[in-house]
């Protein structure tokens, strides 16, 4: 119920915001067509900002609570709709829905083939990966990198993103030294050096300038509160409906609604391709990053640290 209300209720506001924009704003390109600008704002909409909420919910110590597990196993679920939305936009655009198809397709044969061959594969063979003294070898991260960077390639040549590869593949590594000692080795480089790369080309892309009236603040606001209303409040009461407690319910709202660097991912395709305006670009860029800072300090007000424990199923 979470997940479908979080895809549901912020694709149908996302693209009626859509319709509204392409015919009363210069929001999108003239190339992009009605059906694309309400799919691709309405996916927009839908993102979940995935690797963050992993780590709000490790860092709070919500892993393998009933908050924790309906918020992460939602946010996967949404994310992976969201991507085959933007296979569908960019198909749409290239005049191409056989390709949109053929992504789709590929990405489950991709996700079948990582979980029941790759997984299964890297379980069996664990011991190799390891020294004598039960750390991950030289080897062993080189297979794990491997794996990742050839998950990457194929999502990549299926037209859905790199990082959704790279994802599928890091889940199918074997739980335990390996995947703890990988995160360790990998974690640095990419916090200090991939990830703040990634943030600076994408303010680099952020004209806030071009924001230059009182209707486009609007427009602004509008993006925002639609992102807040369809992710978070819908995703709450979704919880709130399946019966768990008021707490667990604000707290997974208030995880649901981060979109963070998934959300700069879809939106710099979209600007790439021409799919979106500048203004846009900037707008949702203001959005993601409002939606992100609020994470955290929302669930910590609404749902205090003596809550958490009482949330572990």
């Amino acid at each position: 119920m979470v997940s479908m209300a979080g895809m549901l209720t912020p694709f149908l506001l996302g693209a009626g915001l859509a319709y509204y924009l392409y015919h009363n704003s210069a929001m999108f390109p003239e190339q992009t067509s009605l059906f694309e600008a309400m799919l691709f704002l309405g996916a927009s909409m839908c993102i979940t900002a995935f690797p963050m909420l992993a780590r709000i919910i490790h860092f709070k110590g919500l892993t393998g609570t009933l908050m924790g597990t309906v918020a992460i196993g939602a946010g996967a679920i949404d994310d992976a709709a969201a991507w085959c939305l933007l296979a569908i936009v960019l198909a749409s655009f290239d005049d191409n829905f056989v390709g949109a198809w053929k992504s789709i397709g590929g990405g489950v044969f991709f996700v079948a083939v990582a979980y029941f061959v790759v997984a299964p594969l890297l379980r069996k063979t664990e011991g190799k990966l390891l020294t004598k003294q039960g750390d991950l070898s030289e080897s062993g991260l080189v297979i794990g990198l491997l794996f990742m960077a050839l998950g990457a390639w194929f999502t990549d040549l299926l037209h859905l993103h790199a990082v959704f590869g790279a994802f599928v593949m890091g889940t199918a590594m074997p739980r335990g030294v390996v995947n703890r000692q990988l995160i360790e080795r990998i974690q640095p480089l990419a916090v200090a050096l991939l990830l703040p790369l990634f943030f600076t080309f994408s303010g680099l892309n952020t004209q806030i300038g071009l924001l230059n009236s009182g209707y486009l603040w609007l427009i602004c606001l509008a993006v925002l509160l639609v992102a807040v209303l369809g992710k978070g409040v819908a995703c709450w009461l979704a919880a709130r409906a399946s019966g768990l407690s008021q707490r667990e319910s604000l707290g997974i709202g208030s995880l649901m609604n981060a979109r963070g660097l998934m959300e700069l991912i879809i939106i710099n395709i979209g600007l790439q391709r021409g799919i979106i305006s500048k203004e846009l670009f900037a707008t949702l860029v203001i959005m993601a990053v409002i939606t992100t800072l609020m994470a955290s300090p929302i669930f910590d007000w609404l749902v205090p640290k003596s809550a958490d424990a009482a949330s572990a199923d």
